[in-house]
């Protein structure tokens, strides 16, 4: 090890159909597992969903992408503005009524589904009626950006989220 610290990561995360992204920085010290998991994956998005639980969050499921899913790293249940959160669901979690994804669920095979999210606002709570707290890996933070992304969650939020994808890829 040379003693020098590694250069930052930068991610873009969009709403392709709304043409609205916004710049997020890795948080590699804090995450390191997670970030490169993410990374090495990139680029990543699907369908984009607005929270049910947690308020101000949108998010994207997807087939699991480590080769082994990280530890539960820098966590939170009270996830703030510009937080990029990691989480791990089975697809039995998330093929419950309740969720109103059963269709999704069932349909993708995966035992492991991850759920990669963007906090756009304040007072977030990451509790889940049917499961209680539900941690979430922080591992990057929103840099430039997160106004225009706000706006654009709460027009989701208000026209829907139907054909609208929610995609990460590297800068």
């Amino acid at each position: 090890m040379s003693g020098h610290p590694s250069p930052q990561r930068f991610v873009e995360i969009s709403l392709d159909k709304r043409g609205v992204s916004c710049t997020a920085v890795l948080l590699d010290d804090r995450a390191p597992l997670t970030c490169e998991a993410v990374w090495n994956a990139l680029p990543l998005g699907g369908d984009v969903y607005h929270a049910k639980y947690a308020r101000n969050e949108i998010y994207t499921l997807l087939p699991s992408f480590a080769s082994q899913e990280p530890p539960l790293e820098n966590p939170t249940v009270t996830p703030i503005p510009g937080d990029l959160c990691y989480f791990t669901f089975t697809d039995t979690l998330l093929g419950t009524a309740s969720h109103g994804y059963q269709t999704e669920a069932a349909h993708r095979g995966e035992s492991r589904v991850v759920d990669l999210a963007l906090f756009y606002e304040r007072n977030n709570l990451l509790l889940n009626g049917d499961t209680g707290w539900v941690p979430g890996i922080v591992w990057g933070a929103i840099v430039d950006g997160l106004d225009r992304m706000a706006d654009a969650c709460q027009d989701l939020w208000r026209a829907g989220a139907r054909g609208e994808t929610l995609g990460f890829r590297r800068v």
